[in-house]
């Protein structure tokens, strides 16, 4: 997975499913719709799909009732079959959330916990019940939960029943589905032996199955390692990409990128999950200061260290702001045949095809060495190398066309040729590459 390029999608908010699940209705097909997205997906030149949580739950997703059975707000297991077999048929690769950590109340075992209280045979499946005291929401017990949440009651994964039980469900996915990764959600609390047993099942069962974590802090070394996860969310370009233009200071993101990827960085030979925007954070569009800023923070995004990803709507500059009480307008519904409506910046899409594209012709720009070159308030320039070759990022986020010389040793003189414009050549010499950059976009010179 370490060539993918990604593409997010909240089904349940882009389906626009009902925000609650009554567990008795007939199943809804609107799967079938992201048929077409899988095209859209394909044109972009992503080759990855990361579906958001897709079994059955109580609201949104992350209090999953049954592991074994698809939403009925979504449909049923034969609308996902074929929506993985044609993502697969298309080149995409489909890697699922797993959300292991907690269940929602509906879950069968709190209920019969709730029944049968201390004769329950469950009471071992979650974590610290104590009869002793009531829960807030007038349990006759407590329990531990995800964040203090009590609709999200945690699972004792150290239970042997319960690693077997979702196991069991992870193999299904495997065999019957035919997924190729999984997205274990809050990962940063999840048990190490149980995600060390889980990486060991998934190998043996599919060699080459997928497993990436969410981990916002923490040191990702701890969970990306031969013997547990592939990848983690990398959290550690989040601020500071946005300070960067916001603040017109390019130090805040290269001196992170310095530290997690340089010569002597902390995670150089990881291959990190890297987003400008998902399901759980405001939208690239409304953290930036100005809308032209997207274009060079996306060019930004496929060209540093990592594994990129789109999250669903951004590609048209949608706008969406966490609430204190709600999510939802981060996961909005979408009709891909009605954009027109929706679509802030019609322009970026097409920009972002391009950076899609010259990262998947540069290889280079996917497993180079990463090494600061230049950094002002507004510009900041980079180069990865790989097998002999060297690639050259500038990023202009200033609103005027500027010239720069980018300081480059060690070259031979050589003509750069420009990713993004096969026309603009320039030739290398002793005092470095001299550049002229367009306002709010950049360059990716490869020799």
């Amino acid at each position: 997975m370490e060539k993918a390029i990604f593409y997010h999608i909240y089904p349940l908010g882009l389906l626009g499913a009902e925000k609650t699940n009554d567990l008795v209705s007939v199943p809804v097909d609107r799967l079938s719709e992201l048929h077409l997205w899988l095209e859209h997906i394909k044109h972009l030149g992503c080759n990855a799909l990361y579906l958001g949580p897709i079994f059955e739950a109580s609201t949104h997703g992350y209090d999953t009732v049954d592991y074994y059975k698809v939403d009925r707000r979504l449909g049923n297991d034969d609308a996902f079959i074929a929506l993985v077999r044609n993502a697969h048929k298309l080149g995409l690769k489909v890697v699922l959330d797993g959300v292991f950590n907690h269940v929602g109340r509906e879950f069968f075992a709190f209920k019969d916990l709730q029944k049968y209280g201390k004769n329950s045979k469950y009471t071992n499946w979650f974590c610290n019940v104590n009869f002793k005291k009531k829960s807030p929401l007038k349990d006759p017990f407590t329990y531990d939960t995800w964040a203090g949440y009590y609709q999200l009651v945690k699972l004792n994964l150290k239970n042997e029943e319960v690693r077997d039980y979702l196991f069991g469900a992870v193999a299904k996915w495997i065999d019957t589905y035919k997924i190729d990764g999984l997205r274990l959600d809050t990962a940063d609390v999840l048990d190490f032996n149980f995600m060390k047993e889980l990486a060991l099942f998934c190998e043996k069962r599919n060699p080459g199955f997928w497993l990436m974590g969410e981990v916002v802090h923490g040191d990702y070394n701890q969970w990306v390692n031969k013997t547990m996860l592939g990848s983690v969310t990398n959290y550690d370009y989040h601020t500071p990409i946005y300070e960067s233009f916001n603040l017109k200071d390019f130090s805040r993101i290269s001196k992170t990128v310095e530290r997690d990827f340089g010569p002597k960085g902390i995670y150089k030979d990881l291959a990190l999950y890297s987003f400008v925007d998902n399901h759980d954070v405001n939208r690239a569009a409304s953290t930036l200061k100005k809308p032209e800023h997207l274009f060079p923070l996306y060019l930004l995004l496929f060209t540093l260290p990592g594994i990129p990803a789109i999250y669903y709507g951004s590609e048209w500059g949608f706008e969406g702001k966490k609430s204190a009480h709600s999510d939802d307008l981060l996961r909005p519904r979408v009709n891909l045949s009605d954009l027109g409506k929706q679509a802030k910046h019609p322009k970026l899409m097409d920009a972002i095809k391009q950076f899609i594209s010259a990262r998947k012709n540069c290889e280079t720009l996917v497993d180079g060495s990463y090494q600061t070159l230049l950094v002002t308030k507004e510009q900041y320039a980079f180069s990865r190398k790989s097998k002999g070759k060297t690639v050259v990022v500038i990023i202009n986020a200033s609103t005027k066309h500027v010239s720069l010389t980018i300081p480059l040793k060690g070259m031979l003189s050589e003509v750069f040729t420009d990713l993004l414009g096969p026309d603009y050549n320039l030739t290398y010499n002793k005092t470095g590459l001299s550049v002229g950059v367009p306002p709010c976009w950049g360059r990716i010179l490869s020799h």
